[in-house]
Parts: structure tokens; sequence; C-alpha cells
């Protein structure tokens, strides 16, 4: 069972709203950050990630980040101007990237299920990165980034959804990356139909979000006091897309030396355990991974991986890591370990031929992208997905729908 409440957004005007929409605060560097909002005052980035708007160097964690972040949420709030619905209302929410189109219900999710596991995770988070956004919820007294989640599709979900694309969109604007984002508020006489039809899905899945989440909850937790009071801390900002329509990119990486080899020492370490041929910058199917090194494409072919057991240690990523990285290049902890990094599938394979033919790094891997199912697998099995396993493409704004606290 789950539960679903309208809410009173926080939002911006029609016409501000694609000034003010944002990319989430945990996709790009500080440097990142102020580029993409310089000379856009309304950039919610200037909310987000308030060091942009501080001298370099300025620890992203200081005092004084969640005070300029304060004042800038206050300046954007006139500015903008950002409009408090009068009335609670759900949202629906749809992505356009090319041919790919996703559709999900933008509400106030439980955090009591969040908490009780009705609500499920894939991964852990970091303590530091959940004392940030703790902070700044608190601070700005808001939520003012949606958690991504996903559920096996409904049909009646569906032809709610449907339904309510077929008004005017309250925004419909294409950023600068060329995704569509559209968002119309239900028709109130639709919303009773549409917590019901949720009531009827038997769980939630985080698909990307983890750290927003946990943060909602610990803020849930300082919040209602030891008498339990009630409040709009009790429900977290998300958007849940159904199954069928995700989109999953792989997450790729690199490694910025080869360790105790050379590229035809390891070449040939590879080929004693795998079959290694010449083949594309995207591996075809799963159990194959694409590798870039000396300035050519190659495949390794893992095959196929051993049935039973725990479904994360299934996934490409963690055979891998297992059979190549840990091995063969002494990558232990890829959560700690300098020597590797990651690239998000959005920025495509020439990136990995950028960073390994500029020496930034030595050898790439193109991962084949984990499947929604996989997911779904691992969460209800409780697991834990190895770091970096997926990348969700196209991904929400911050800024168009906040969650007043």
């Amino acid at each position: 069972m789950s539960h679903i409440a309208p809410f009173r957004a926080l939002r911006p005007t029609p016409e501000s709203a694609a000034r003010v929409a944002a990319v989430p605060y945990d996709v790009v560097n500080t440097e990142e950050a102020q580029a993409l909002a310089a000379g856009n005052p309304f950039s919610f980035l200037h909310v987000s990630r308030a060091e942009i708007d501080l001298p370099r160097g300025t620890n992203p964690y200081s005092d004084a980040v969640y005070a300029k972040a304060v004042e800038n949420f206050a300046a954007l709030n006139a500015a903008a101007p950002l409009v408090l619905e009068e009335a609670p209302s759900l949202y629906v929410y749809r992505l356009r990237m090319g041919q790919h189109t996703q559709t999900g219900v933008a509400a106030c999710y439980s955090l009591v299920e969040y908490e009780t596991g009705a609500t499920k995770k894939h991964e852990k988070t970091r303590p530091d990165k959940e004392d940030d956004r703790t902070r700044h919820i608190l601070e700005l007294r808001a939520q003012t980034g949606p958690v991504f989640l996903t559920y096996h599709a409904s049909r009646a979900i569906d032809a709610l959804v449907e339904r309510a694309t077929h008004g005017r969109p309250l925004f419909d604007f294409t950023a600068v990356n060329g995704v569509v984002h559209t968002i119309w508020r239900v028709d109130p006489r639709d919303e009773g139909d549409l917590v019901t039809a949720f009531a009827a899905v038997p769980a939630l899945y985080i698909a990307d979000g983890h750290h927003r989440a946990a943060s909602a909850a610990r803020v849930r937790r300082q919040l209602r006091g030891p008498e339990g009071t009630r409040g709009e801390w009790d429900t977290f900002l998300a958007v849940a897309f159904p199954d069928n329509q995700m989109q999953v990119l792989p997450y790729n990486r690199i490694v910025r030396d080869l360790g105790p080899h050379t590229p035809g020492s390891l070449l040939a370490a590879l080929r004693e355990r795998f079959a290694v041929k010449d083949g594309p910058p995207a591996p075809e199917r799963k159990g194959e991974v694409a590798m870039f090194l000396e300035n050519r494409w190659q495949t390794i072919e893992l095959g196929a991986a051993p049935r039973g057991g725990d479904p994360a240690e299934r996934l490409d990523v963690s055979r891998l890591q297992d059979l190549v990285l840990s091995p063969l290049l002494g990558i232990g902890d890829v959560r700690t370990d300098a020597r590797i990094d990651f690239v998000g599938g959005a920025r495509g394979t020439g990136e990995l031929e950028r960073l390994v033919s500029s020496g930034k790094a030595a050898v790439a891997f193109a991962m084949y992208p984990v499947s929604v199912d996989d997911l779904m697998e691992i969460s209800d099995a409780g697991g834990i997905m190895p770091p970096k396993s997926t990348w969700f493409e196209p991904k929400l704004r911050d800024g168009l729908l906040s969650h007043v606290i």
C-alpha cells in the first residue's frame, strides 16, 4: 500500500519556470554548478549549491553556505517570483528526451512507509551527505528537490495520469540539454481516485535520491518531537514513474593508472581469463564490458552470471569489480579508492575516449545498463547495489515544485 498526499507547492510562475529550473544539486560539482548558473540570477543552483556565490574554496558544508542558501531562497521568492499554491494539489510531471517519454505523479509520499521499508531502497547513504541535505531542509524549511521513485505499472494510475495531460499545462519548456519538462495540476475531482489507485500499489522503489529521502526522514525525527505531533515533515517530495517507462543508462568506469600492469600485460591477463575481441564502444548485451585501452575499443566477455545467490553480485558492475578491477588493477573499495572514477551514461562513450586520450585515465570500461527489474529484485531482497550502478535519464529539475515545511 502506497500513500500519497496533495501538497501546497511553492513554484515559479510559468514565465520564469525555465530560468528557475536547475539540474539536481548532486549531479554537478561546484565549478559545473557555477558555470550553469552564470548570468542567471533565477537559477535554483543559487539555492541548492549556494557556495557558488561565495569566495572560491569555501567549504560547501560551512555555516556561510547555508546562510547564503536562505538569503538566496528569500531573494528568489521575491524576484522570480515564487508562488505558494492556495490549495494542496497533486501534479503530473512529464519528461521527454528525444524519442523517450516518461510521465510521473508529483506528490508528497509517506516517510512512515520509507522508514518501515515499504518504500524500498537499494543504495547506502553517506552521513556527510545526509548531514548536508538535512541542514538544507531545516534552514530553508522546505524540501526543494524531488526524490525519483518507480513502481510496477498500474493501468488505473496510467488512465488518470493520461487524463491529466489533456488539460492546459502549468509549465512546458525545453531545458538547455534538450529535455522537455511539462507539469500539469491534477483536476481536484480526480485527486481522490489517484490517491486510491496508489493505495493499491504494493511498494515504491527509490530510483534516485536516496540522500534526499534519508535527510527528509531525519528532519521528521527532529521536528515531530517526543509527542509525535503530525505535520508536513511526515512526508517527502517525490515524483513516481511506472517501471515500464523508466530509462536506465550505464554508469561507466575509468581507472587513472594500470597499477602493476602495462597495457600489453593487462591485455594478456584479461585474455587468460576471458574472451577479448575488437568491439563497439558500447556493449551489446548483458555479460559484456567494452574497454578503451590505447585508443582501441575491445569487448570483454564476462559470460553469463552464475544463478542463485545475491542478485547484486550477478550485476555486471559487481562482476567487473570482482573479476577485473580488484584482482588485476588493485582497486579495492570503489567508494574510497581515488584511482577510480565514474562517468554517467548521459555523457556518452566519447567522454571515456577523451579522458583516456588526454591522459586523465589509463583505461575506461563502458557497461551494459542495469535493468529496472534488477533494481526491483535487489530492493525486494533487501540488498544493496554496488556504488554507481545506475544512471537514470532524463532527470527531474530542482525548483519547479518545492514542499514547504
